[in-house]
């Protein structure tokens, strides 16, 4: 389950986003009830939630830290970097290894479901509403039906904001 992504799938390996208007693939997971996609480009490798080590005086959002394979990465949930609902870690529990450029974090979901491949014209436009309390749209890219499906797509830079990066990358040195 630990495998790198870029050893199952060579193909993944190059961080060029594709020509406007060619399809693009997304990795899509579960927070809860909801399905959330990420660009696949992002997508280092996914592995089995391990407890990390805890960092004092961080963000409730940030788990800790692990070692992988020498670099020292940061662990979010994003059940509570969203507001989601708590909810308990089982074996379908995961963490996403995202490359940020120079800065690599964990995303701790509660299941992968798979990669799915859209064509622009099936990725709808965002709602347009003011962000509510707790509730932040500008990291929704836009919302694509697949099949039965209804899968919100979100950009991890635009949800994980300079000052929260900021604090990603102090917990990762």
């Amino acid at each position: 389950m630990n495998q790198p992504l870029a050893e199952a799938s060579p193909e993944i390996t190059s961080r060029n986003a594709p020509p406007a208007g060619r399809a693009r693939e997304y990795l899509s997971f579960r927070l809860g009830a909801e399905e959330y996609g990420i660009d696949i480009l992002r997508v280092q490798e996914i592995r089995s939630y391990e407890q990390p080590t805890r960092l004092a005086h961080s963000p409730d959002f940030i788990k800790g830290v692990i070692d992988l394979r020498g670099r020292i990465v940061p662990i979010l949930d994003l059940r509570m970097k969203l507001h989601c609902p708590e909810a308990s870690y089982t074996d379908f529990t995961v963490v996403i290894i995202l490359d940020l450029g120079s800065l690599l974090v964990g995303a701790v979901v509660d299941a992968v479901a798979d990669v799915v491949t859209l064509a622009p014209e099936l990725i709808k436009p965002v709602p347009q509403f003011e962000p509510h309390g707790n509730l932040d749209p500008a990291f929704v890219t836009g919302i694509a039906s697949v099949g039965e499906r209804m899968l919100i797509l979100m950009d991890i830079e635009a949800l994980l904001c300079s000052a929260d990066i900021g604090l990603v990358k102090a917990a990762a040195t």
